[in-house]
C-alpha cells in the first residue's frame, strides 16, 4: 500500500507517482514471467478519468473537425473559406479555456472536453455569414437583414448559460463562463473579424440550388403542424409515468471509471482485507492527544458491534499509536521487577524452568516500563507510519481521525442505525460517503435544474421585449420546448436516466435551436422563400449534428450524454420550426 504526499486533486502530481512505481516496477528482477503490476485506488481513478476525457476530447476533436472541414469543402469548393469559416471556433475555444483559467484558477477536464461541442455551433455563425452575404452587395445586406437575428440568438444562448455561473458545482460554472465567452467570441470574430480578413473577390460555390432543392420538403412539413402538439402530449405523457425515473440520483451516471477498473478495485480490497472507505466514522479533537483518545473510546463502542456480528471489523489510528494515557497505563500494569521475580518463582514452582533462564524476559519488561512514550515521529519510515497518517489527520481547526467501517461477512448489509445508536453521545460522526455523495449531487442536480428554469424565464422575457409580438413569441418558442419535451421522453423510453450533462445538453438544444426557430420567424422573409438562407440552415444544422454527434459514439458518459441530446434535438428543433414557418403574404 502506497500514499502520495501530494494532494489527492493534484492529479498531476498523482500521475507522477504512478509513472515512477511503474518504472519502479520494470527495473525490479522478475521472479516469474508472468509478474504483473496491478494498481488501483482514488488517485488511479483520477488519473485515468482524467487521461480517458483528455483522450476523448483530442479524439473527438479530431473527427468532428475533419468531418466538418470536409463537408465545408464539398459545399464552398474553397480552401480560404474553410480556413476563415474555423478561425471564430478556433478563437472561440481559446478564449472559453482563457476565461475559465483566468476565473476558476484552473481547466477541468470536463470542461476542456466541452470544447468539442463548439464545433457544433460556433461554425454555425461563419455558415449564415458566408452563404447569405455570397453574391453583389451581398455583405452589406446581411449585415443588415441577418445579424440582428443572428444576434438575438447569441444573447439566448449567453442568457441561458449565465445561469450555470451561479452553481455551486465548480464544473458547472466552468462549462457556463466556457461558453458565454466561447461563442460571444466566436459571434463578434465573424461579425467584426472575418469582414476584414475576406478577399475582395472572395466567393463560394453558389448553394442556392440546394436550398431551392429542399424547399418542396420545407413545403411539405408545414403541412405536419398537428402533428407538433401531438407529439409533445405523447412525450409529456411519458414524462409523467417515468417521472420517478427520469434523473439520475446518484454520481454513477456522471462516473468515467471503467466496471473493469472497479472490479480490479474491489478484488485488490477484498484481497488485503481493507475497507472500501464507504462507511466512516469521524472525530474532531483540538490535539493530537484528545483525537487519539476519543479514537479509543469509540473503539471500544465499535468493537461490541464487531463482537455481536454487527459489523466486520473497523480500522483505528490507536491501533498503531495508542494514547499517551492508555500507553502510561500500559506501563504501569507492567509488574517491577523484583516483583515479576517474585511472581516466576511462583510459576515456575515444581517446573522444570528455572527461573534464572529468564533474566532477558525480565530485562525486557523492566525496559518496556522505562522506555519513551510511542509519538508519531517515532514511527517515521516504518509501515506503521502509513496507517497513522491516512487516519490522523491534522487541520487548521485541529484534528480529525477516521476510522473506515468494514461491513460483515457474507452477504450481511452493515447496519447504520446500530452504529449510530452505538456511537450515540460520544461526539463520533457516523458518514455514509456514497449515500452522501449522491445526496450532494442530487443537491447539485436540484439547484442547476432550478438555475436553469431562471435561464429560460430569462430567455422568454428577452425574446418577448426583443420581438414584442405574442404570435411570434409562441412561434419562437414552440420548437424549443417540443423539442425539449420529445429529446427527455425519448432518452426516458430507451432507459437513459438524465444527470447534469443532459441538462446541458438541453441547454445546447435552446442555443443552437433559437437560432433557427429566429430565422423561420423573420418578419420580412421566409427561409422556405431564400434558397440562400434555407441552403445555410440546413448546412448550420448538419455541421451541428457533426460536432455534437461525434460525441454520442463516446465511452466516457459525460460526453455521451450530450451528444445524444444535442445530436437529436438539433435536427427536431430544425424541423419544428420550418413546419411552424410563417407563409409571406405576397
Amino acid at each position: 500500500m502506497l500514499q502520495t504526499r501530494a494532494a489527492g486533486s493534484d492529479t498531476d502530481a498523482q500521475a507522477a507517482a504512478i509513472a515512477r512505481i511503474h518504472a519502479d516496477f520494470a527495473e525490479l528482477p522478475k521472479a516469474s514471467p508472468d509478474a504483473r503490476l496491478l494498481l488501483s485506488g482514488a488517485a488511479v481513478f483520477a488519473v485515468n478519468s482524467r487521461a480517458a476525457i483528455e483522450s476523448e476530447a483530442v479524439r473527438l476533436t479530431t473527427i468532428s473537425t475533419a468531418a466538418v472541414i470536409c463537408l465545408l469543402l464539398l459545399i464552398y469548393r474553397s480552401v480560404t473559406a474553410v480556413v476563415l469559416g474555423l478561425l471564430p471556433v478556433a478563437t472561440g475555444a481559446l478564449a472559453g479555456i482563457a476565461a475559465v483559467a483566468l476565473g476558476f484558477g484552473s481547466v477541468h477536464g470536463l470542461t476542456i472536453g466541452f470544447g468539442t461541442t463548439l464545433i457544433g455551433e460556433a461554425v454555425d455563425y461563419t455558415i449564415y455569414y458566408f452563404v447569405q452575404s455570397d453574391g453583389e452587395d451581398g455583405e452589406g445586406r446581411w449585415m443588415e437583414r441577418f445579424w440582428p437575428t443572428i444576434r438575438l440568438g447569441v444573447l439566448t444562448s449567453v442568457f441561458g448559460f449565465a445561469s450555470l455561473l451561479f452553481s455551486g458545482f465548480p464544473g458547472l460554472a466552468q462549462l457556463g463562463l466556457y461558453s458565454i465567452a466561447g461563442l460571444v467570441t466566436a459571434a463578434a470574430v465573424t461579425r467584426f473579424v472575418l469582414p476584414h480578413l475576406r478577399p475582395a473577390s472572395f466567393h463560394i460555390r453558389d448553394i442556392a440550388p440546394l436550398g431551392r432543392a429542399m424547399a418542396g420538403f420545407w413545403g411539405q412539413l408545414s403541412r405536419l403542424r398537428l402533428a407538433i402538439p401531438l407529439l409533445a402530449i405523447a412525450a409529456s405523457v411519458v414524462l409523467v409515468t417515468h417521472r420517478d425515473q427520469i434523473w439520475s440520483s446518484g454520481l454513477s451516471g456522471l462516473s468515467p471509471v471503467s466496471s473493469a477498473d472497479q472490479a480490479l478495485d474491489q478484488s485488490l480490497r477484498a484481497d488485503l482485507g481493507a475497507p472500501d472507505l464507504r462507511y466512516l466514522v469521524v472525530l474532531k479533537a483540538a490535539n493530537r492527544e484528545a483525537a487519539l483518545l476519543a479514537a479509543e473510546q469509540a473503539g471500544m463502542r465499535l468493537t461490541t458491534l464487531v463482537e455481536a456480528g454487527a459489523l466486520g471489523g473497523f480500522e483505528s489510528p490507536a491501533r498503531f499509536l495508542p494514547s499517551e494515557a492508555t500507553q502510561r497505563a500500559r506501563q504501569q500494569s507492567l509488574p517491577a521487577r523484583d516483583e515479576l521475580a517474585r511472581r516466576l518463582d511462583t510459576a515456575l514452582d515444581g517446573l522444570p524452568l528455572r527461573a534464572a533462564k529468564l533474566g532477558a524476559f525480565l530485562d525486557d519488561v523492566d525496559a518496556a516500563r522505562r522506555q519513551p512514550l510511542l509519538t508519531p515521529e517515532s514511527l517515521r519510515g516504518s509501515t506503521l507510519a502509513l496507517a497513522v497518517d491516512s487516519l490522523l489527520l491534522e487541520r487548521p481547526q485541529g484534528w480529525t481521525v477516521l476510522m473506515p467501517l468494514r461491513a460483515p461477512a457474507g452477504d450481511t448489509p452493515l447496519d447504520p442505525a446500530r452504529i449510530q445508536a452505538a456511537l450515540q453521545g460520544s461526539g463520533a460522526l457516523f458518514v455514509d460517503i456514497f449515500g452522501e455523495s449522491n445526496h450532494l449531487y442530487q443537491a447539485y442536480l436540484d439547484e442547476a435544474i432550478l438555475l436553469s428554469l431562471a435561464g429560460c424565464l430569462a430567455i422568454v422575457l428577452l425574446m418577448a421585449v426583443t420581438l414584442r409580438q405574442p404570435g411570434r413569441l409562441i412561434r419562437v418558442l414552440i420548437p424549443l420546448v417540443a423539442t425539449e419535451l420529445i429529446v427527455m421522453a425519448g432518452l426516458a423510453l430507451t432507459g437513459q436516466r438524465l444527470t447534469l450533462l443532459h441538462l446541458i445538453g438541453m441547454l445546447l438544444i435552446v442555443a443552437v435551436g433559437s437560432n433557427y426557430a429566429l430565422f423561420f420567424d423573420r418578419a420580412d422573409s421566409n427561409p422556405g422563400d431564400d434558397p440562400r438562407t434555407l441552403a445555410s440552415l440546413l448546412l448550420a444544422n448538419l455541421a451541428t449534428v457533426i460536432g455534437f454527434g461525434a460525441l454520442a459514439f463516446s465511452p466516457v458518459p459525460v460526453l455521451k450524454a450530450i451528444g445524444i441530446t444535442v445530436g437529436p434535438g438539433a435536427v427536431l428543433t430544425l424541423m419544428i420550426s420550418a413546419m411552424l414557418a410563417r407563409k409571406n403574404k405576397h
